[in-house]
Order: C-alpha cells, then structure tokens, then sequence
C-alpha cells in the first residue's frame, strides 16, 4: 500500500525526491544495438494557448534575456512531418492540453477554428487541459469531439450522471511493443479558472482509482510502458514520479506550468518531461528496445525555429482562412512600447506591472491586482523604433476579458492573503503549490524570503509609500471572476463594499494605452525576495532543473 500525500485535499502516497531506483540505461551504439534496436519516438507538444503564427520568445542565455521568433501551427507540422519521416511508423504524436484558448483568434471563435487544424497536423493523441473548459462543458465537448482524434481524461465527468466525459486511456502498439496511456487534467480546474466555465462538469482527485487504473493498463492492458499524460504542473508532476501510486509508471508526459524540461527529470519511479509553452517547442522522447524490452532512451527540446522548419503551405493557407473573420479587429493597433513586455519570471514582470498601473489610474485604488494568468508572447520592440500593441496582443496576455471590480480590505486581510498567494507559489512541498507565479500588483511594495517557512515570509509592505497598517481599510481592483462569492476579489475573501464596474480590463488598457504611448514599465521591486532576485525564473525543489 502506498504511502499517505496530499494533492487536491486527498490522501496519497510517497515521499518527494530526485533520486532514482533504477535509471533507465542510456542507450550505447555497440552492434547489437545497433543492428536489432527498434526506436519508438514520443512527440509532445502543450500549452499551446490558440497561438496560429510564429511569435517572439523569451529565453534566459548568459544570465540575460534575448528573444527569437518560434512557433506557428504550420511549422509545427512541418517539424511533425519530418520526424515522421526519419521513424516512419514508429512516431506518435501527443498533446497535453490548453490548446483551444489563450488567444484573440481561439476567443472570439470559441475555440471552433481548431478541429480543421487539429486533424491537419495528424496528432495521434491529446487530452484536455485546465483551460479547455473556458467556453463551457457544451462547447468544449463539441470542439474535442470534432477533432476525430482519440482525447482521453481519466477524471472528467458529467456532473449529472458521473459519466466519463472522455475515455480514460488509450492503447497503442507499435511492432508489438504495446503503450498504454492514461490522461489526467487539474483536479483544481474549477478553483483555478472561473468556478463558471467548469459548470456541469466534476474533476476527481489523484486517488486510489487513479492506481486502479495504472494497474489496469499495466497488467489487464499488458502495456510493456505506462504513460501518464497530465496537465498538473510541473511541481505536483515530479511529486507524482517520487509517488509509490506510479510504481508502474514509466514516463509523465506534464504539461501546464509552461516550463522547458531539456533533460528527462527523474523520479524514483518514473520520469517527467514538459515541453515549454505556445507552440515554440516539441518535446522528442525516443524509446530504444531490443527483444522487445527497453533498454534506453534519449531526450531532447526542439525548437521551432520558423527558419529550420518552413511552414506547411496547406496549413498556413488553413490557418489564413481561420483568421480572416476576426483579422482586422485583432491586428488593430491599440498602442506602442519602448521595451520589451514580457511575463515569464515567477514574480514581477513589466507587462503585468502594465496592467496594474492601467488599472489603478482607472480605478482610483489604493492596490490593483493581476492574477498573473501565464506567461504570453513578448512584445519586442526593434531597431530602436517603439514596438506597436496590437489588440491580439492583448488577448494573449488577458485571455479572459472580464470586468473589474472593486472592494475594501483591511491591512491584516491584504497581509494574510499575501502570505497564502506566496506559499502557493513558493511551497517546498509541492503539492502545496498553486499555480507556480506570485499575484501581481501596483501600489503596493513588498519584500519578501521565499524559502521562509508558510505565513513567515514577508518581510515589508508599504501601500503607496507608507507601512501597511493592519486596522486601516485599502480599496482593491481586479478583475471579476463569474461563479465567486461577491465579496471575493483575486481569491482573497470577505471584502467590503464591493463595487462592478461598467468597463472591461480590456477597455481600460486601450484607454490607458491610448494615453500614455508609448510605454516603458520597467521592474521596480514592487515585489521583491532577496534570495531570488530581480530575475526569479521556476524552480522545482529536488531538482537541478533551470529554465532557459
């Protein structure tokens, strides 16, 4: 029996750490191997975020940061292609979910412009991510179904009748060589995005019947190598691998904190991969087996470099035509940068201390806070001309237009909320971590220690230049979120005089930006840790792993 862990308020099993029993043997080239090996190649793409064309990325080299242009749907295919054709037969292709939403194309089409692309790039499987749910149960069983590609969810239900949503698992044999994959989405799903948009639906935990099915696969299945194919996070993934519950696991396909695994992370019992974000990566796992056993594998991180992989012409005329209806809406201007706007380090960023600053001239508020959302597409400027804002821009860094919305909170409710929005994103327990990105704002200033113990961490607080008084009422902006309580504002609780406001977090921006371009945010320690300084990208404790 496995050992007691907690994830999603559930008892499970294991103890969290890096090392590994067994690692798998890399593979060497003597002459059996090489004259008998049969290689099976795993594709993996995540994150995708409704990102159609290539885009800037955000890379951490030498201690700085650069940007190159990745991605594309149609050079992705073009990189599937070709890989198909240097193991043909023996290359299957996964994504890992959060495909249909993140961009101004995917919103305003409610993700229906994705079938067509989807059975064009010739995946051969996916699963549901934490964000496949924003258009609503209905809608998104519609838009999944109508890829005519297996999708599997082993914790997805119909609220009415506990019905599975999608098929658990799938099968998959390869010259006799049988994988069996099982997909998990986010037991937090409804917690993480709007309670709204998951209406209908019931997520299980990581549980004993997750075990059961592990089981299942392994042994009734006669899987010669379980995959689990997650949308959790890379913290909760590798807690998942150190787990006793995937003692017959093999790999952890995760997906979901956008993070750049370029070596497999090895579990005591499995290992993890997670392939970036917006299609500017492709995860390739290549699986060497003699007699029908595995004797090793290699990893690598591919870019999608738009020189290295030309676009498909068939898709990119596909992707074309999707775009046409909403072209001249999003590629609208709505303003201009002198720097670069990026979101990609753990705790502030230019772009969002944008948004805050937008959103406290609006307001009036003492505090307004951003959720953080996930990292979006830098916007660069080039050849020391301001970089122009386009609305496309801003719904792929606001993939959510809501309403803002206003309430008073005491001192000691904004400090107490503070300290629970840093755990979530700096616990050494993982499965403790929530989301992986601290909460954003402006006009407030708080120094922290992120590795100090939970409700020990910060230091200092000023709220527009004066110490945070616990007895005193501050007003608070942030965006509304269909399905909280009225009284609860960027997940902190019971505030006062709550207020709707009649415009958009969208609209403000435009005004804001209508008026103050071109911007130059720059990061200026509003939230600031010591031990992480100013360029704080992931980290995952009980690993070497490093973004770049």
């Amino acid at each position: 029996m496995f050992k007691p862990f907690l994830i999603s308020g559930v008892i499970l099993s294991g103890l969290f750490t890096s090392c590994s029993l067994e690692p798998t043997v890399s593979l060497d080239k003597s002459k059996e191997q090489q004259n008998d090996t049969l290689t099976i190649t795993i594709l993996q793409t995540a994150d995708i975020h409704g990102q159609l064309s290539p885009h800037m990325e955000l890379f951490w080299e030498n201690d700085s940061i650069i940007f190159r242009e990745r991605g594309g749907l149609a050079h992705i295919k073009t990189l599937f292609d070709q890989e198909r054709k240097k193991n043909p037969g023996r290359t299957f292709v996964v994504d890992g979910g959060d495909f249909i939403q993140g961009s101004g194309y995917a919103t305003l089409s409610e993700g229906s412009i994705f079938p067509d692309l989807v059975r064009m790039m010739n995946f051969d499987l996916l699963i549901p991510g934490n964000w496949e749910v924003v258009y609503g149960k209905e809608k998104m069983l519609d838009v999944l179904n109508a890829y005519n590609t297996p999708v599997i969810a082993q914790n997805m239900f119909h609220e009415a009748d506990g019905e599975n949503l999608f098929p658990s698992y799938y099968i998959k044999e390869i010259e006799g060589i049988r994988l069996g994959f099982i997909g998990i989405n986010d037991p937090d799903v409804p917690v993480r995005q709007n309670p709204s948009f998951s209406k209908g639906m019931e997520f299980a935990p990581i549980d004993e019947k997750t075990h059961a099915l592990i089981q299942k696969v392994k042994y009734e299945e006669k899987a010669d190598l379980v995959f689990l194919v997650t949308h959790l996070g890379i913290f909760k993934q590798v807690e998942l691998a150190n787990n006793e519950l995937a003692k017959d696991v093999d790999y952890i396909l995760g997906n979901d904190t956008h993070e750049r695994v370029r070596e497999l992370i090895e579990g005591k019992y499995a290992k993890v991969t997670e392939p970036g974000a917006f299609g500017s990566f492709v995860g390739k796992l290549d699986l060497h087996f003699v007699n029908g056993k595995l004797v090793g594998d290699t990893y690598e991180l591919m870019d999608v470099d738009p020189e290295i992989y030309p676009a498909d012409t068939e898709l990119a005329a596909l992707i074309e035509k999707a775009k046409a209806p909403y072209k001249e809406n999003l590629e609208t201007v709505i303003g201009y940068t002198n720097v670069p706007l990026y979101r990609y380090l753990t705790v502030e960023n230019p772009l969002d201390n944008l948004i805050t600053d937008a959103a406290r001239w609006k307001t009036g508020a003492d505090i307004s806070v951003s959720n953080g959302f996930r990292f979006g597409n830098p916007i660069v400027p080039k050849d020391g001309k301001p970089a122009p804002i386009t609305r496309l821009n801003l719904w792929n860094l606001l993939p959510v237009n809501e309403r803002v919305k206003t309430g008073k909170a005491t001192g000691k409710q904004i400090r107490e909320w503070l300290e629970k929005e840093m755990h979530n994103a700096f616990a050494q327990n993982p499965t403790e971590r929530f989301g992986g990105w601290l909460v954003r704002f402006s006009g407030m200033e708080v120094n922290f220690i992120s590795t100090n113990p939970k409700g020990e961490r910060i230091q200092r607080i000023t709220v527009n230049g004066k110490p945070l008084e616990d007895d005193n009422y501050y007003t608070v902006s942030a965006c509304e979120r269909p399905g909280d309580a009225e009284d609860n504002l960027c997940r902190m609780p019971n505030l006062k005089d709550i207020e709707y406001k009649e415009y958009t977090i969208h609209e403000v921006i435009e005004e804001y930006l209508q008026k103050h371009s071109p911007v130059s945010p720059k990061l200026d320690k509003r939230a600031y840790a010591e031990d992480l300084g100013p360029n704080s990208f992931s980290t995952v404790p009980g690993t070497d792993y490093e973004f770049h």
